[in-house]
């Protein structure tokens, strides 16, 4: 039986007295899109990093595609297509140069692929990068990451800079490779993205995995939404003290609250406050995501 693509067991980077990583293990199966979350500084980019070879471990071990990419970065590189959060290529190149260099490098000999994303993505191959705006910067990137037809890829805010349409496209990219037996960990801070691509996500905080989970067992979890108004004054408070609710907002007539758990409580309790209106949302995953952070003080 072959091993999963992605087999991070127990890793643990310290910096001296600066954030790493500690204990964190996850698996990515063959073919899986993983939404990868978490805040800026949680570990994330540390974590990615040791996947690609790019940091030595100070304990546990992680296995790419077969590979410790510790000792093995070339196998692992050869098979994995990166996209980091701040794409940085030579700026006086242009797109054409740049593609051109890059599948020497990697000894590609054919480009039909390559050719088919420079045209779905409208690539802009002639002009220098250093004239390019962000958005036609990241579409030359995605081309890089995904042109070769890799085993693994690694997204780091994918979609960052592309409009609308070209989110789209992205999302028929990103299901496409899904359905090709190749695997995604996706890193993103676009939730909605995340929701709509990833069939599982884990969440690090503070260097830690604090979930790993289905998206549907994630949005079963999730707070989700009540906005109530009143024709009368009501004490908000009330609503306050049901187990797994959460006053969001109040005013004499007017209530926002968020609630996790069962929900008959909730409504026993609204129901004695007879409300004029009531306006219930579906739960989100960036309500569990605030959620998580607010527990620990890490909201930002």
């Amino acid at each position: 039986m072959t091993d999963p693509p992605v087999v991070v067991d127990h890793l643990t980077k310290t910096f001296g007295k600066g954030r790493g990583i500690a204990d964190v293990s996850l698996t990515v199966e063959q073919g899986q899109v993983l939404g990868f979350l978490g805040p800026n500084g949680a570990g994330k980019s540390t974590t990615i990093r040791c996947l690609l070879g790019l940091y030595r471990p100070t304990s546990g071990r992680a296995r790419v595609l077969g590979h410790d990419p510790a000792n093995d970065d070339i196998d692992v590189l050869a098979q994995v297509g990166y996209l980091p959060g701040e794409l940085r290529l030579p700026e006086a190149l242009s797109g054409a140069d740049i593609l051109g260099r890059v599948r020497r490098i990697r000894g590609l000999r054919r480009t039909t692929y390559r050719d088919e994303l420079v045209e779905r993505f409208g690539v802009e191959l002639g002009r220098p990068l250093k004239a390019l705006s962000k958005g036609n910067k990241q579409k030359i990137g995605i081309v890089l990451a995904f042109m070769h037809r890799p085993r693994l890829l690694v997204l780091d805010e994918p979609t960052s800079g592309l409009d609308p349409l070209l989110q789209d496209e992205f999302d028929t990219l990103l299901r496409e490779t899904a359905q090709d037996g190749r695997t995604v960990l996706l890193s993103s801070h676009d939730l909605d993205e995340v929701q709509r691509l990833a069939r599982r996500v884990t969440i690090i905080r503070s260097g830690r995995i604090v979930v790993d989970d289905t998206v549907d067992a994630l949005r079963a979890r999730a707070p989700r939404t009540m906005e109530l108004t009143f024709d009368h004054d009501v004490d908000p408070a009330r609503l306050a003290a049901v187990p797994g609710a959460t006053v969001r907002t109040a005013t004499a007539r007017h209530v926002t609250l968020t609630h996790t758990g069962p929900v008959a409580p909730v409504l026993t309790a609204v129901a004695e406050l007879r409300p004029d209106t009531i306006t219930a949302g579906p739960a989100r995953l960036e309500e569990l995501f605030l959620h998580l952070y607010r527990e620990d003080g890490h909201a930002r």
